[in-house]
């Protein structure tokens, strides 16, 4: 069967060939694997987090020659604090579309929407999609707590977060958390998403920028090594499980992670010396390749999950 896109919201919000965003990972989401992403036909989206405006003022003058398919930027509004020095660079960057999140959407929604650029807001709670709705977002990017790095204390899984916010709202959404193949996709699609988001997929692809030992340890984790690190006392992470995790959780070392280490980790291939996010859908990925693999096979299973549900109708 051929998959028709035609009426896809997100779809028609931002561009692209499939409904397959790349989430804005600090450090990590920069022109070398959204560009990929975005030649490839997903939505590869830059990311602010890391707060390096001059690094990515630079990569986004680098995206100009390495694409010229439609891509993103995020802007985590807690980790700007109100600094306003980058909105003006994202305006003019030329990109049609934003996604906001960590924090009140209205802060930035109404000018970026002002200059045609659609903004949508990521949110792990009901309280939070009706908060972006009032704000007068284009969508949502419903997140689940099986995804990589902060998330809020208060956990969700997707499965249940979704179905509450599409029964909520007519926006569209794009599903985020647990998904790393195009079955995952399937079922969020069949729980009322017009896209999906993944993170630790593309953190694992042979375009990602860190290091080896950073991708294989996605590669080789299996369904119960990644752990979410301060619950209940400070800003919740899930991570890859290591020595490191092991160690903070049995209460062995007083180790506070920094952006420091974190790169150091990122990049340097030693995953005890900082904390590693990586999603549950680490179990489903056991190889490293290429994002126009990973995005094609994606796409194919998919289809062929959409084709396989007449069966239990009889049809």
């Amino acid at each position: 069967m051929a998959l028709d896109f035609s009426t896809n919201r997100v779809l028609s919000d931002c561009g692209t060939k499939y409904p397959v965003f790349q989430a804005p990972m600090g450090w990590i989401a920069r022109s070398q694997l959204v560009s990929a992403v975005a030649n490839a036909g997903g939505l590869g989206i830059m990311e602010t987090s890391s707060g390096d405006f001059p690094g990515i003022r630079e990569e986004i003058a680098r995206m100009r020659t390495l694409t010229g398919a439609p891509w993103a930027i995020n802007l985590p509004l807690a980790f700007l604090k109100h600094d306003d020095s980058i909105l003006a660079d994202v305006i003019a960057s030329g990109v049609r579309f934003v996604t906001t999140s960590a924090g009140d959407p209205g802060v930035y929604a109404g000018r970026l929407q002002d200059a045609g650029i659609k903004v949508y807001h990521a949110v792990p709670s009901l309280a939070g999609a009706r908060k972006a709705a009032s704000a007068g977002v284009d969508g949502l990017i419903v997140e689940g707590s099986e995804s990589a790095a902060l998330r809020s204390p208060k956990e969700v899984g997707l499965l249940s977060l979704l179905r509450l916010v599409r029964r909520d709202t007519d926006l569209p959404i794009v599903a985020a958390g647990g998904i790393a193949d195009g079955f995952g996709m399937a079922a969020a699609f069949a729980l009322g998403a017009e896209a999906v988001q993944l993170g630790t997929r593309f953190v694992a692809s042979a375009e990602s920028p860190v290091h080896d030992s950073y991708k294989q340890g996605i590669a080789e984790a299996g369904l119960f090594e990644t752990t979410v690190t301060n619950r209940g006392v400070g800003p919740c992470l899930r991570v890859l499980r290591t020595r490191l995790t092991d160690a903070m959780e049995a209460g062995e070392t007083d180790f506070v992670n920094s952006m420091e280490a974190s790169k150091t980790a990122y990049f340097g291939g030693d995953l005890n010396a900082g904390l590693v996010p990586a999603g549950e859908s680490s179990a489903l990925i056991n190889e490293i390749e290429p994002v126009r693999t990973i995005l094609d096979r994606m796409m194919a299973e998919f289809e062929q999950a959409i084709a396989g549900l007449p069966r239990l109708s009889g049809n």
